[in-house]
C-alpha cells in the first residue's frame, strides 16, 4: 500500500562449441517474445504510472516535479507510448497502481505536501482518475500488452479510502467507514485504521458488495488479467472467500490474485493459501535476506537454507519476490549503490523459484532509496521524456536484466525447479535448480567475496552428458568425468546449463 510516510569476460568460444554459444545467447532472447502460459513462469514489472512517463500534458493537474510528494505527470498514455521499454525486457506481466478517482488534495503528516499520485487514496471507486488517464486509454494499454504476450495486473484497494474522502461525509456512505476523527478505529488488523486512513467496514455485506461490484466491474470493462490485492490482512477472511467465489464466477478461473500481506512469507501467507483465497502473495523476506547475504551478514549456508525454505509454500500457490518496492527501501540503495552487488542480487532473484517482480527503473539503476525516494522518476537520461528527462540510467545493467530474464524464461528449472545446495563454504554459494518434469537443471554460482573462488562439483545428472555452456556469457564449460571445475570471479557469478533440454 502507499501511506504518508510509514512504511567477467570469458574467452570466445570456437570450433563446435560456437553453436552452443550462439544458441545460449540468442535463443533465450527470442523465447522472451512468447507469452508465458503459466504464472509459475511469470516475470512481473511494477509501474507507478505518475513516475514513469507523461503522455498527455493536458491532464497534469497539481503537477510539481520539484516536490517528492506531488504529482509528476506520468499517465497511462505515457506508459502506452513507451511500452516497448518494458516489453523488450522480456517480462510477461505488468502491474499498475490503482487507477480509480483519488482525493484531490494533499496531506501534511509526512512534513511536506503529500498527494495521491500513487493511487492508493481513493475518493470514488466508480470513476477513473483523469490524472492517470481514461477508460479508453486503459483498454488500449491492456490490448497493446496482450498483443505483446504481456498480461496486466490491476492494483485494487478494498480496505480503505483516501484521507478526507467524500465517503466519510456522504449520508449514504458515511456509516460504511471507521475513522480516527470519530474515534471508532479498532486495535486488531481488520478494524484498525491503517496510517490513519478511513477504514471500510468490509465485514458488512452491503459495503463488501459495493466494493466488489466496482472493482470486478473495472476488471470486466478493462480486460485485465488479475488483481494485485492491497492490504490483504486488514480485510477479514469471509470477504476474501466471497471475493474468490465472485472472481471465478464473473471473471473466470484463470483470473489471477496476487496479495500483499505485510511481512508475508511462505508460512505467514498460508492462512490465505490454505483456503484458496488468492493464488500468490509477496515474499517480504527475500530482499532483506539477499541484501544481508551480499553484504556478508551471516554464513553462506544460512542463506542457502533460507532459499530452500521458500519451497515450503503450499502446493498450487506462489511467492512473488522483489528486491525493491514503493513501500520499502530499494535494494540498490541498501547495497550502497554498489553495481556489482546489485547485479548479484538480480541474479539471485532471477534464479529463484517464484514470481520475480521488477520495480520500475531498478533495471537501469534508478537510485531510489527509502520512502519517498523509492518513488523517484523513471530515468530517461537524454531522452526527452518527462518527468525523468535527464535522470541518468545504466544501459549495461539493463542489458544484464534482459539476459537474466531471457535465461529464466528459457529454463523452467529456474522458475519451477527444486533448490539443492552444492557449495556453501566461505563466500561462494552454489546450488542447482532442477525440474524433473521438463528434464532441465541449471547450476548457479554466486561469489560475494573480494577474491576469486574455485568450484568443483558434480554435473547435474539430468544433463546426461550433454554439452554445458555459461548461459550468461555463452562460453563453453568443460565437464570432465561427470564433474565441473571452474573459477567464479570476485563479486561475480556463473549460470551453467545445457543449451537445449532434454
Amino acid at each position: 500500500m502507499a501511506t504518508s510516510g510509514t512504511q567477467r569476460a570469458r574467452r570466445p568460444a570456437h570450433s563446435l562449441t560456437a553453436l552452443f554459444v550462439l544458441f545460449a545467447l540468442f535463443a533465450p532472447l527470442a523465447a522472451a517474445a512468447t507469452p508465458s502460459a503459466d504464472w509459475r513462469d511469470a516475470v512481473v514489472y511494477f509501474v507507478l504510472l505518475d513516475r514513469f512517463a507523461d503522455g498527455h500534458r493536458s491532464n497534469d493537474a497539481a503537477v510539481d516535479r520539484s516536490s517528492k510528494g506531488a504529482f509528476h505527470g506520468g499517465d497511462v498514455a505515457g506508459l502506452l507510448a513507451h511500452l516497448d521499454e518494458i516489453s523488450s525486457l522480456g517480462v510477461t506481466a505488468i502491474w499498475i497502481n490503482p487507477v480509480v478517482k483519488n482525493i484531490d488534495g494533499y496531506v501534511t503528516g509526512a512534513g511536506f505536501p503529500d498527494w495521491a499520485y500513487h493511487g492508493y487514496w481513493a475518493d470514488d471507486f466508480t470513476r477513473i482518475d483523469k490524472r492517470f488517464g481514461t477508460k479508453s486509454e486503459l483498454k488500449r494499454l491492456v490490448a497493446a500488452c496482450h498483443r505483446r504476450g504481456i498480461r496486466v495486473l490491476l492494483d485494487v484497494v478494498y480496505n480503505h479510502a483516501g484521507y478526507g474522502s467524500h465517503y466519510l461525509t456522504d449520508p449514504r456512505t458515511k456509516g460504511w467507514l471507521r475513522s480516527p476523527d470519530r474515534g471508532d478505529c479498532g486495535d486488531d488488523d481488520v478494524t484498525t485504521c491503517v496510517s490513519g486512513l478511513p477504514d471500510f467496514r468490509t465485514e458488512d455485506p452491503k459495503v463488501a458488495g459495493f466494493l466488489m461490484d466496482c472493482q470486478l466491474g473495472w476488471a470486466r470493462q478493462l480486460g485485465v488479467d488479475g488483481f494485485r490485492l492491497d492490504t490483504v490482512k486488514h480485510v477479514d477472511h469471509p470477504f476474501w472467500d466471497e471475493h474468490r467465489t465472485r472472481v471465478r464466477r464473473e471473471l473466470g478461473p484463470s483470473f489471477f490474485l496476487l496479495g500483499e500481506v505485510w511481512g508475508g512469507d511462505a508460512e505467514s501467507l498460508d492462512p490465505w493459501f490454505s483456503t484458496d483465497e488468492m493464488d500468490a502473495g509477496f515474499d517480504f523476506s527475500f530482499s532483506g535476506s539477499v541484501v544481508g547475504f551480499l553484504l556478508g551478514r551471516g554464513r553462506t549456508v544460512a542463506f542457502d537454507r533460507y532459499l530452500k525454505s521458500r519451497e515450503k509454500v503450499r502446493t498450487g500457490h506462489l511467492l512473488a519476490h522483489f528486491l525493491s518496492s514503493h513501500d520499502v527501501a530499494g535494494a540498490y540503495s541498501l547495497l550502497g549503490f554498489d553495481r556489482d552487488l546489485f547485479r548479484l542480487a538480480a541474479v539471485l532473484q532471477m534464479t529463484s523459484a517464484g514470481i520475480p517482480v521488477v520495480y520500475y527503473g531498478e533495471e537501469v539503476g534508478r537510485r531510489g532509496g527509502d520512502w519517498p525516494d523509492n518513488r523517484s522518476d523513471m530515468p530517461w537520461d537524454g531522452r526527452k521524456i518527462l518527468p525523468g528527462t535527464g535522470e541518468p540510467r545504466d544501459e549495461g545493467l539493463r542489458t544484464d536484466y534482459r539476459k537474466l530474464i531471457a535465461i529464466r524464461r528459457a529454463h523452467r528449472a529456474l522458475s519451477r525447479g527444486v533448490h539443492d545446495p552444492v557449495s556453501t563454504e566461505g563466500d561462494l554459494l552454489a546450488f542447482t535448480q532442477t525440474d524433473a518434469a521438463s528434464g532441465d537443471a541449471v547450476l548457479v554460482a554466486v561469489n560475494r567475496g573480494g577474491a576469486a573462488a574455485r568450484l568443483h562439483v558434480p554435473a547435474p545428472p539430468l544433463w546426461n552428458g550433454r554439452s554445458a555452456v555459461d548461459l550468461f556469457s555463452g562460453g563453453p564449460v568443460s565437464v570432465s568425468y561427470g564433474s565441473i571445475e571452474m573459477d567464479v570471479p570476485a563479486r561475480s557469478f556463473r549460470i551453467i546449463g545445457t543449451a537445449r533440454y532434454p
